[in-house]
């Protein structure tokens, strides 16, 4: 697999809020010929109304659905099999990262583009390694989503140049934390696992109950686990209790 993390391929996302979606391609229609087709994930409806704006700017891009959770997410993904899938990582109903398996054993000619605003790159790492092709940090989307979409679509990996230069320079780590938590990640989860509320975590702690939430919010994107029954899991299964 190819990792680019600056071309000049450039080829952009398309999904709209409040558009009709567009039916699946004609089977005759030739792979060249073919719209690249796109699903856009995103919670929030001016994002996606943006981001269609941006991708229908392009030639050749032809979005198909949107959707702002997992669950419909799955839906569009099934129905249309885009060729390309933009998800956000953190939608209602919990992360996305534990989705992106299941989605491409749904839909295995989808590649998934994860746009986000997550700029540490454990997380880049967890997604391309749970099946991901292309992470674009969502300040950056003007200039390298088009591009990530367009590598996608032809099987080829984009990067966030930022991200790449500071995974590369990363000295492995194979007897830190379990997946990358953090010192303070790891105090939350222990917290958690014995039972304990946010607004509990937080004076415990002596943070806010939304610093408690964004811990809470990494964690479980970085271990894949939702549920608090997981984490509890999670946490007896890396001896932190």
């Amino acid at each position: 697999m190819e990792l680019h993390l600056i071309g000049d391929d450039s080829e952009m996302l398309d999904r709209g809020s409040g558009r009709a979606d567009i039916g699946p391609e004609p089977a005759h229609a030739s792979v060249s010929q073919a719209p690249i087709t796109i699903v856009i994930a995103d919670d929030h409806q001016v994002v996606r109304a943006g981001l269609r704006l941006l991708l229908e700017a392009e030639d050749g891009f032809a979005v198909v659905a949107e959707a702002g959770d997992v669950e419909s997410t799955e839906r569009r993904v099934a129905a249309y099999r885009p060729r390309v899938l933009i998800l956000d990582l953190n939608m209602p109903g919990g992360s996305s990262l534990p989705a992106i398996p299941s989605l491409r054993k749904t839909a295995p000619t989808t590649q998934i583009v994860v746009l986000t605003m997550q700029n540490d790159p454990a997380f880049a790492r967890e997604a391309l390694r749970a099946g991901a092709i292309g992470y674009v940090l969502k300040e950056a989307a003007d200039t390298e989503l088009v591009q990530a979409v367009r590598l996608a679509a032809n099987g080829r990996t984009y990067l966030n140049p930022e991200l790449g230069a500071r995974l590369a320079a990363e000295p492995p780590t194979p007897s830190g934390p379990p997946d990358d938590l953090s010192a303070r990640e790891l105090e939350v989860l222990k917290l958690i696992a014995l039972g304990h509320t946010n607004g509990e975590i937080a004076s415990a702690l002596y943070l806010s109950v939304r610093t408690v939430e964004s811990h809470r919010a990494h964690i479980q994107q970085k271990t894949r686990r939702t549920t608090r029954a997981d984490l509890v899991a999670y946490a007896r299964e890396h001896n932190l209790l």
